[in-house]
């Protein structure tokens, strides 16, 4: 974890108020000054603290965990510092300040967000195991299994042990330590920070690589936990590094707003302040100033600033209820902007930010935004999961069993890396795929017919849903229903749609190739690009697939009735032949086909005919193509059924259209053992739509049984059996 250096990133000073670091995180808090490392170093050597006597050196931390813990039990952070102070002794970092004020300040941090006692005595231990003689052993007989665990997520890979790997490894295995306590990020995050806060020694181009790992990696981490205190200034330390000439400008912006006389933000602040003493409603109002990259977006956004532009009105009361109560204050009694109204308290975000968005009007045309929170909300809207404090511990009430974990902070997002993680084949494809996943801000949530849901990033489609859901057994994934519509595959979801998949039931089922241009998420093109990868060769079309050439189609080559993005079906094509091979000849001896313009099956009255190559075609003995090839002199040929009753057969559904009827027919088809090998469906003509299903059976006998099923469908009125056009023989 050792990034060694001193001087910050950021050229000049930089107010908290600002960058809204966490040293005095909460905007409303009278700002710290930056700990000088050089003191707080001397104090770590100099402390010759008692048995039972609490060091100097980590005095700032005690005193920011009892503003937010005052009963803690301080004697675990004792001594964690004394064993990590002993162990670091004599090591230095790059910019001659005893080692041991990087974990000192990695502390801090998280002290100063609300981390409980645990996460501190790890923090002030997590470069132990890496870079001194303490084992892991040691720390769990001294400090606990979580302590012991929390230090393990932390710790690098050697680069002896797995080379150029060694980054992305240790990436891979901190994740999935933090899918069992996502207590190892908080500290990785905290590491981080100070390590970028103390970047400036190092090489240019070290800074840069280091940089450019943080804004992929780390800052997508913390905005999907939540963290904004550490989010935002590591962005802007980044900002620094990466784009020094544009972050110089957007400082000068901020230091010219700051020298302007009237504040438009300060005035509205005291407008607000008025309205809610009228109302008698208690709350705190300040201003919110923007970080440096959020100035910067907004100057890019809108070109010339004005003053509302450099921060938000910041609104804090102590209940959900009151929240609503100031939002209607302000709308009554100043001039709403009604269109940027977001309510984040009921539908909270995926990284358990909760808050109200509005913004108001001034009379010289500045839109001023506003943030209404309880200060718990703010509190984990700056700190995120760490103000959750230690969502593990047992025996809560809301605990089914006693003793059971529970682990309110697992979100989808890393449900779907830890799941898609294991699948990656190599390190680079892990570090790469890991950029791009993180490189997806927004989560949406669709709905499962069973109740369920599945979350899943902006832009997925229904093949990213049918991984989601099944794993790699999608694979035998033959179309979808969305809002109760057939859909494409390729269809995107919305936040809130309801999908089904529906399943083919033939275990050779494999992907389409053309699935990898509609899979949005690493988890759905991971798994078809490893099937892909063991056949090479493209597959012919088999019984139970529909996905490679041929004629019969898919459901996702359908059309989708309502869908925005569903293309028109064709009608279905006739199947020129097919194998029978419950057919017999008398007498025996050519090949056999079955026509696709009538599909028969027994016990269907049947008649042959020799077409080229010495294949006998049968159709059914009312088959149009039989007069006609009678009519053209064509010889009969006596065929008739065999043992064998297994068939395949293509029904034409006439139905309305109405919500959910391809779930309900999909499953009574399934209920009476049919397996639908491919399907289409026509576009709606009043309110009428058309279904083709080629079906497999096991036994033909069950084929009457399997037509009322289908009639019996609400909204099905007529199934009957298919009659393309006969092709010519």
């Amino acid at each position: 974890m050792s990034a060694e250096a001193t001087n910050p990133a950021t050229p000049g000073p930089v107010t908290d108020a600002v960058l809204g670091p966490v040293a005095g995180q909460a905007a409303r808090r009278k700002a710290r000054p930056r700990l000088d490392l050089r003191r707080l170093g001397r104090a770590a050597l100099l402390a010759a603290p008692g048995r039972d006597r609490l060091p100097d050196a980590i005095g700032h931390v005690v005193d920011a965990h009892r503003a937010h813990h005052p009963d803690a039990d301080l004697e675990p952070l004792r001594r964690a510092y004394v064993l990590a102070e002993s162990s670091h002794r004599g090591q230095m970092r790059k910019s001659g300040e005893p080692y041991i004020t990087h974990p000192l300040a990695v502390t801090l941090i998280l002290a100063e967000l609300g981390a409980e006692t645990t996460t501190l005595t790890a923090s002030l231990l997590h470069d132990t195991v890496e870079d001194t003689e303490v084992t892991l052993t040691q720390v769990g007989e001294q400090f606990g299994e979580e302590v012991r665990y929390l230090v393990d997520g932390v710790t690098k890979l050697e680069k002896v042990d797995y080379g150029a790997a060694a980054e992305s490894e240790t990436f891979r295995k901190m994740l999935v330590a933090t899918g069992n306590d996502v207590r190892v990020m908080s500290i990785k995050l905290a590491d981080r920070l100070h390590n970028m806060r103390t970047l400036g020694v190092m090489r240019p181009e070290k800074q840069a690589r280091i940089a450019k790992v943080t804004r992929d990696v780390l800052i997508p981490l913390a905005e999907r936990l939540g963290v904004q205190a550490l989010k935002t200034e590591l962005e802007d330390l980044v900002f620094a590094i990466l784009h020094p000439e544009e972050y110089d400008h957007t400082r000068a912006l901020i230091g010219e707003n700051t020298a302007r006389a009237a504040d438009p933000l300060t005035e509205v602040v005291d407008e607000v302040r008025t309205v809610l003493q009228d109302a008698d409603i208690t709350a705190e109002v300040l201003v919110r100033p923007r970080h440096f990259v959020s100035v910067h977006r907004v100057s890019r956004k809108r070109g010339h600033l004005r003053g509302a532009d450099f921060g938000r009105v910041l609104v804090l009361v102590a209940e959900d209820a009151d929240c609503y109560a100031v939002l209607g204050e302000l709308h009554t009694c100043l001039t709403p902007v009604v269109s940027e109204f977001k309510d984040f308290i009921a539908v909270p975000k995926f990284n358990l930010y909760q808050s109200l968005h509005t913004a108001v009007a001034r009379p010289d045309g500045q839109v001023v935004e506003v943030l209404i929170r309880t200060q718990q909300m703010h509190q984990v809207a700056e700190a995120g999961v760490v103000a959750l404090g230690n969502p593990y511990a047992p025996g809560t009430e809301e605990s089914p069993a006693e003793g059971e974990r529970i682990d309110p902070t697992r979100p989808g997002w890393l449900s779907r890396l830890l799941d898609w993680q294991r699948a990656a084949p190599d390190p680079d494809t892990f570090w790469s795929t890991l950029r791009e996943d993180l490189a997806q801000d927004r989560e949406i949530t669709v709905f499962r017919p069973d109740g369920g849901t599945l979350g899943l990033p902006e832009g997925a489609t229904c093949v990213d849903a049918a991984y989601a859901q099944y794993g790699e057994d999608a694979h035998a994934c033959i179309g979808a229903s969305v809002n109760g519509r057939l859909a494409t595959l390729s269809t995107v979801l919305r936040d809130g749609d309801t999908v089904q998949l529906l399943m083919g039931q033939d275990p050779a089922s494999e992907p389409s190739r053309e699935w990898l241009d509609h899979a949005h998420t690493p988890a759905a093109r991971i798994a078809i690009q490893r099937w892909l990868a063991t056949h090479p060769t493209p597959a012919a079309d088999t019984p139970g697939t529909g996905r490679e050439g041929g004629t019969e189609g898919p459901p996702e080559a359908a059309a989708a009735p309502g869908s925005a993005t569903a293309s028109p079906a064709t009608p279905p094509q006739p199947v020129s032949v097919r194998p029978a091979a419950n057919i017999v000849l008398d007498p025996p001896g050519a090949s056999v086909r079955l026509a696709g313009c009538c599909t028969p099956v027994p016990p269907d009255a049947v008649t042959g005919f020799a077409v080229r190559g010495g294949v006998v075609t049968v159709h059914r003995a009312e088959c149009a193509a039989v007069a006609r090839m009678k009519n053209a002199g064509r010889a009969e040929i006596a065929v008739r059924w065999g043992e064998s009753s297994e068939c395949r057969v293509t029904l034409v559904a006439e139905s309305f259209v109405r919500p959910h009827l391809l779930a309900d027919l999909t499953e009574a088809m399934a209920v009476e053992g049919a397996e639908i090998v491919s399907a289409t469906v026509e576009p709606p003509s009043q309110q009428r739509v058309r279904h083709t299903y080629t079906v497999q059976l096991p036994d033909a006998s069950r084929l009457p049984s399997l037509m009322r099923a289908m009639r019996n469908v609400p909204g099905v009125f007529d199934v009957n059996r298919a009659r393309h056009a006969a092709a010519a023989s």
